[in-house]
């Protein structure tokens, strides 16, 4: 985790986002890949920043 906490310095996850993983469903998971390559920096691929 980051010192602030606020996700995983690894993957850029927040916590509720890891836990939702599993169970999350196509739409959910290309938005948090969405969120988590925002925290990166790097630029949004077209197909994650069409809506």
């Amino acid at each position: 985790m980051t010192p602030d906490r606020s996700h995983c310095e690894g993957c850029f996850r927040t916590i509720d986002e890891i836990r939702a993983w599993s169970r999350a469903d196509d739409a959910e998971r290309r938005a948090i890949w969405a969120r988590l390559l925002v925290r990166a920096g790097v630029p949004l691929p077209e197909e994650l920043s069409a809506p």
